[in-house]
């Protein structure tokens, strides 16, 4: 409600409030809606909360009413005539502007935002249509956008007149369900630019508020009509609830707003009214922003293990949490959550560990701490699976790898190594588990029967490890891996349940398969006669082993021709065919993998390209923010071997600075974080500039000589990155 604040709070809009009080004195009317548009009176009366639960109490007394004490609810009345277009209203600010006389401007504002029929009057297309689908909201965009650009133009009495009469429209008396233009009206309202300004938030608040009340199928009516709105309208809206939650969080000066404690609504409603256009905008292909435009970077610097707890504990009950909606959680965000709730689950499962063993009077050994992998080069697959087979019950205690004959000692960068090392061989054609597909560069599932799937299931562990771990992984499956990954994010109880299926569309194969999607593209859009022309049926055929077999796409699919009519079902069953039903098994093993080593709510936070991110990283390297996040040990950024290193390291081909990465942490992919979240350092090494660079992948720590010239440093280099495999003991 308008809560009580100090009494200087809101002086921008004093006089706003002087007249306000002045009409509601004149009139003498204890019931006008002015009197309570008073934000900073130290009295002033909250509004009435308009939410479902009052609407649906409201209409259930009624019910309960005798049928002669009933009264119905009252017709929507009928909207003002207002004729003025774009062009009167253009060249009224053209006059006004060249006379000073804003008469007319002040005219129009304060009668058009007076109320919710009034704004319909000004900005419906044609008030005599109802305009009462989702298609379309009957709302003149032109108009909206020409009179807002104008707005804040205008001298502070018409944008007063503005807010005036916004107050006035939030204030009416609610008695029934809100009609379509009052969604309009709301819409309408939620473009206004004022809203930037922090001196308006106490009203942005209350509109936010009434907004996030609205039934779900008002919110349904909406989401579909915002994204209509522009994309620089569409961008402004998101940006402006971003920055009013950012700023109620972390108030540049608090006194500007009523105390915390008084306003607790405030963030709630704004993050419900976002939660709108996030669904607005995934229900576009292209969406109208990147998601990532929906992240709020604030959210980083608040408690955000809080923030899980309290949504584990409560779920999406009453009780509110950012994590209800995650879409507002970056990427980095998510990546602490996840990182801190896998250290905890690691702690737990170490600490029983430790408890079983004491309890049993066995001597408790440090290796009972770890996931110990211990292989050979020679045998690195193999091994490997072997060895996490074996180890299951210990998949989700911190991983530590040993390569059997050398000296090592493995503090993260042997666990790179081995991620690396393991991945490049089992992503090998010749190994026969994934297909790679070079129009798309990417790994897809072999289809191919066999009668044992737990090599799938150990990779999905492989994966689940490096996301548990904190490593990064040179894997390239399409982005509808990661949609199947998380069907569903959490692992169901019952076993038989079907997992890893997903809604898929002609666009997730053209990831994969780009040639085989656009011929059957090419099938959609054909003019002529499908069934006499391409004499196909509803029947697949795949190549295994070298014999050729044939798949139904439906019952009797061998005996169903496609035709111009059935098209669409034919390339939507050919799809989901080879996205789903072709791979089930395989992927099924892959699904359960993953999960056995990554089972935690904090999935149920991401989307499939955040899950992609943190798997594989980013590809792109931007060597300049490396070269300015790097720290240095026995060496200034201004020394010569320094200038020299940064110079030829930003000359290198893409293909050596991968291995530059790759050499000194142990991966050649971007953290989540960047470039910056390598924590990279550059030691002077007092060795003899004879001796090739040094790494420490564990620390991401490179070891340099000082080489007394560039051709010297890069040779050297180059030598170095380009020979980089096996660990020893200095």
């Amino acid at each position: 409600g308008l809560e009580e604040g100090a009494k200087n709070q809101f002086s921008t809009f004093s006089n706003l409030i002087t007249t306000i009080n002045q009409k509601k004195e004149g009139i003498g009317n204890r019931n006008s809606p002015t009197q309570l548009v008073i934000p900073n009176i130290k009295n002033g009366r909250e509004l009435p909360p308009l939410c479902l639960d009052v609407r649906q109490k409201q209409r259930l007394s009624m019910d309960t009413l005798p049928q002669e004490l009933k009264a119905p609810f009252p017709p929507e009345p009928s909207l003002p005539i207002r004729t003025k277009t774009v062009k009167d209203f253009q060249d009224d600010m053209e006059k006004s502007k060249a006379s000073g006389d804003w008469k007319a401007v002040h005219n129009f504002y304060s009668t058009t935002f007076d109320s919710f029929l009034e704004i319909n009057a000004a900005f419906k297309k044609d008030t005599n249509s109802p305009f009462n689908t989702i298609e379309d909201s009957g709302i003149d965009a032109k108009f909206v956008n020409v009179v807002y650009d104008a707005l804040l133009n205008t001298p502070q009495d018409v944008q007063k007149s503005v807010l005036k009469g916004i107050i006035n429209g939030l204030l009416q008396e609610w008695t029934g369900p809100r009609t379509k233009d009052d969604l309009r009206a709301y819409c309408i309202l939620l473009q206004n630019p004022q809203f930037s300004n922090t001196s308006t938030y106490v009203i942005y608040a209350h509109l936010l508020r009434q907004i996030a009340a609205l039934t779900e199928a008002d919110h349904h009516f909406l989401v579909h009509w915002s994204k209509k709105i522009s994309q620089k309208r569409f961008k402004q809206v998101v940006d402006r609830l971003l920055q009013f939650i950012s700023l109620r969080l972390f108030p540049a000066k608090p006194e500007e707003f009523p105390p915390m404690v008084k306003c607790t609504w405030w963030i709630p409603s704004a993050t419900k009214v976002l939660s709108l256009f996030n669904a607005a905008n995934s229900l576009i292909s292209p969406p109208i922003i990147s998601y990532t435009d929906f992240y709020n970077s604030t959210l980083d610097h608040i408690d955000l293990m809080e923030e899980y707890h309290n949504w584990q504990c409560y779920g999406n009950s009453h009780r509110f949490s950012f994590c209800q909606y995650p879409f507002i959680i970056s990427i980095a965000a998510k990546k602490v959550i996840i990182q801190r709730d896998s250290e905890q689950q690691m702690i737990s499962i170490a600490r029983q560990s430790l408890v079983d063993k004491v309890s049993r009077r066995q001597k408790p050994d440090m290796n009972m701490l770890f996931l110990n992998v211990k292989v050979r080069r020679t045998h690195l697959v193999s091994d490997s699976l072997d060895e996490l087979a074996r180890k299951k019950a210990d998949l989700k205690k911190k991983l530590k790898v040993t390569f059997v004959g050398e000296a090592g000692l493995d503090m993260g960068g042997l666990t790179k190594e081995w991620f690396l090392l393991l991945i490049r061989q089992i992503f090998h054609p010749d190994y026969g588990m994934f297909t790679y597909h070079k129009d798309s560069q990417c790994h897809w599932f072999s289809s191919f029967k066999c009668d044992n799937y737990s090599e799938f299931r150990l990779v999905g562990a492989l994966m689940g490890l490096a996301v548990y771990n904190s490593i990064t992984l040179d894997i390239r499956f399409p982005p509808c891996c990661y949609k199947k990954l998380l069907s569903p994010p959490i692992v169901p109880c019952d076993h038989n349940t079907v997992v890893g299926i997903c809604g898929v569309t002609l666009d997730d194969l053209f990831q994969i398969m780009p040639e085989l999607a656009h011929g059957l593209s090419e099938l959609l859009s054909y003019e002529g006669n499908v069934e006499e022309d391409f004499y196909s049926t509803f029947q697949v055929f795949q190549e295994e082993f070298g014999v050729i077999k044939s798949y139904n796409l439906k019952p009797n699919g061998d005996k169903i021709p496609v035709t111009n009519r059935n098209r669409k079902e034919y390339v939507q069953l050919y799809v989901d065919f080879l996205l789903n039903k072709s791979i089930y098994k395989q992927f099924a093993a892959f699904y359960y993998g993953f999960h056995s080593v990554c089972a935690s709510y904090a999935l149920l936070l991401l989307r499939p390209e955040e899950v992609e991110i943190l798997v594989c990283g980013s590809p792109e390297l931007d060597m300049s923010a490396l070269q300015r996040s790097t720290q240095y040990e026995g060496y200034q950024k201004t020394d010569l071997t320094i200038r020299y290193f940064w110079d030829v390291v930003l000359g290198f081909s893409l293909d050596l600075q991968k291995k530059l990465l790759h050499f000194a942490t142990g991966s050649d992919r971007v953290p989540v974080g960047g470039m910056a979240d390598l924590n990279f350092k550059i030691s002077k090494s007092e060795t003899s500039t004879n001796w090739l660079p040094v790494a420490h992948t564990c620390f991401n720590q490179l070891c340099l000589p000082p080489y007394k010239n560039k051709k010297e440093l890069k040779q050297k280099l180059i030598i170095g990155i380009s020979n980089a495999e096996g660990f020893g003991l200095e």
